[in-house]
């Protein structure tokens, strides 16, 4: 935000008695308070043809030159208009291209209401929402947003904006072009129509000025056909240099110079956090601000630029839109801009309110063609300048801008290095616990049975050699069925029933393990039916072998001999098992031959009844 402190420069069309004071605009006696206290009598230009239009409620489409002092051209009517209006609601929505804008017009407003009770709140991402959301709340009079973060907020009831009179859209070329276009059309569809509009910039094109007819309510254009220019106070000069020799230069600039604050603009943010590197190298005290900065970083490096503490700030085109700094005498572009209106901005962070500036522009060979054009919109030829001493043709120590193949290449190398030291400190926890390992391994081996009897294997996880067999799951076994005294209808395994029968315990079946498992005390052994299809070993992966829990079985002192369990049953057994069996069908010694409790048997049908032919 600037004032003119004397009257127009000899530049503006308008001579110095076309220019009122500002107490001929009619404003709050508290505004004018503030305005006195910065020392400021006479507006800008800009100020002058923009405040008496917005005052009456019309809208605006207007151009000005950066720093010419639009901010205040539309901070000043908005807030005489709300000294009348009561607190408590939102009623002003400032739309801005970056967080260093949003925040600097919310300080160029305390300053001018200083004197007043209306509040401003600054609304952009990076930063926490909560204090956000109690801006919202308590409907703080201005709202300064970028869409973005604007958008998020409106996704809630609080955000809402119903009592909506005034939005400004300000940097309007950059807020309507291809990027933020959809963003601001969103915010749009969400506001109030009966409103009072505003849209100011540094450059109006023709195209951005069609798009803004569809913002606007019969507005009134201020300067729409001024040709973008940067400010009359402003001296240019290009140096020819390569690539890799630009930083070198400006160290040699700056120690040939006494500029205090230069303000160096780069294209990428890889390319700003090399110029800082080096510059750093060097012994120049400089810091840096791009869009991959923390909203923290950003503001620590602004005001310490702004304060002495750095000498140089090197930055991209965020910068060149949003940062106000007196007395900043010179402007390096390291890099040319692409567009000829980047460039009106960059240089124009200097020579601010009439003052005078220094702009440099290091022009490499390939660059040339965008210089010629920067040339041609500033409607002048720029000299070429030479620093005398410079080696240029210096071997090069380091490149200036590493390729973006390295660079990936050190990003893989580095994440494969976080992984290593990942894995190596898992392996040193897991080292530190020694017991740890054996103790999970003793319990996982407590939770499965083992297989008893004269092979020499000794005891085998009864699933692993199940699971190698047929991949089937196993039937709960009632150990009455074995024919073993003393056991009564008790289970010896949860495991859920599967539908066949277990091809894991026939005899037939020669595998490894087989031996064991015949011998088990607990399994015992069903023969194998030779009508029966044989299945094939499951391949699903998802088929999860069952294991069984052991029950004891007791045992009489007088006979603890393994090859008990060898003993075959003799056939006069066989009704007392089918008997005993008859309170659980599944698991009977031995089925018949009829095919209906054969089914009933292994699980196939719930309909059969044992005795009663068909089930019908």
């Amino acid at each position: 935000m600037s004032f003119e402190r004397s009257p127009v420069s000899e530049s503006s069309p308008n001579p110095v008695d076309s220019v009122p004071a500002f107490t001929a605009f009619g404003l709050h006696a508290d505004l004018m308070r503030g305005i006195n206290d910065l020392g400021f009598t006479r507006p800008t230009q800009i100020q002058a043809m923009a405040i008496p239009p917005l005052m009456e409620g019309r809208d605006v489409l207007g151009a000005a030159a950066t720093g010419s002092g639009k901010t205040a051209a539309f901070l000043l009517p908005i807030l005489h208009r709300l000294m009348a209006r009561p607190r408590g609601t939102t009623r002003v929505l400032v739309l801005e291209p970056t967080r260093e804008l949003a925040a600097q017009v919310v300080e160029h407003m305390d300053l001018l209401a200083r004197h007043t009770r209306l509040s401003a709140a600054s609304v952009f991402g990076g930063v926490g929402m909560n204090p956000q959301i109690d801006a919202f709340r308590r409907g703080f009079d201005v709202i300064v947003a970028t869409p973005g973060r604007l958008l998020d907020h409106m996704q809630n009831d609080y955000a809402r904006l119903a009592g909506l009179e005034v939005l400004v859209v300000d940097e309007a070329d950059r807020m309507l072009d291809m990027g933020f276009l959809p963003d601001v059309k969103r915010v749009l569809a969400q506001l109030p129509v009966r409103r009072q509009t505003m849209l100011f910039s540094a450059t109006m094109p023709a195209p951005i000025v069609e798009l803004s007819r569809g913002l606007l309510h019969d507005p009134v254009a201020l300067n729409i056909h001024r040709k973008a220019a940067a400010a009359k106070g402003i001296t240019h000069a290009v140096y020819p240099v390569a690539q890799d020799i630009k930083p070198a230069l400006l160290v040699e600039l700056l120690a040939r110079t006494e500029y205090d604050s230069v303000l160096a603009f780069t294209r990428t943010k890889h390319r700003a956090n090399r110029l800082a590197d080096l510059l750093e190298k060097r012994g120049v005290a400089c810091t840096r601000i791009h869009g991959n900065r923390s909203q923290t970083r950003r503001t620590e490096a602004l005001s310490g630029f702004k304060d002495g503490k750095f000498r140089v700030m090197v930055a991209t085109d965020i910068a060149a839109r949003g940062i106000d700094i007196e007395e900043l005498a010179l402007v390096v572009n390291v890099d040319v801009p692409h567009v000829p209106e980047d460039y009106i901005h960059r240089v124009g962070r200097t020579a601010r309110a009439d003052a005078t500036g220094m702009a440099i522009t290091m022009v490499s060979p390939e660059e040339e063609d965008d210089m010629r054009a920067i040339e041609r919109a500033l409607n002048t030829r720029i000299p070429r300048e030479r620093l005398e001493g410079f080696e240029y043709n210096r071997k090069i120590e380091e490149r200036f801008e590493v390729p973006i193949g390295v660079r990936i290449a050190e990003i893989r190398a580095r994440k494969a290095d976080e992984r290593a030291r990942s894995r190596e400190k898992a392996d040193r926890k897991a080292a530190a616990q020694p017991g740890q390992g054996a103790r999970t391994s003793q319990a996982g081996a407590a939770a499965r049975p083992t297989q008893q009897g004269s092979s020499a294997r000794g005891a085998q996880p009864v699933a692993a050699a199940r699971s190698g067999q047929s991949g089937q799951g196993m039937r709960p076994v009632a150990s009455g069925s074995s024919g073993r005294p003393g056991v009564q209808g008790q289970s010896v395994s949860q495991a859920q029933p599967s539908r066949g029968p277990d091809r894991s315990r026939d005899a037939s079946f020669a595998h490894p393990g087989d031996n064991q498992r015949s011998q088990d005390p607990v399994v015992q052994s069903r023969p194998q039916h030779a009508h029966e299809p044989v299945r094939q070993p499951s391949s699903d992966p998802r088929r999860r072998t069952v294991t069984r829990d052991r029950v004891s079985v007791p045992v009489a002192p007088q006979d603890v001999s393994p090859d008990r369990y060898l003993v075959s049953r003799p056939a006069a057994e066989a009704p007392a098992a089918v008997t005993e069996s008859a309170h659980n069908p599944r698991h009977a010694s031995k089925p018949s031959e009829d095919s209906w409790f054969r089914s009933a048997l292994s699980g196939r049908s719930s309909t059969h009844r044992l005795g009663g032919g068909s089930g019908s």
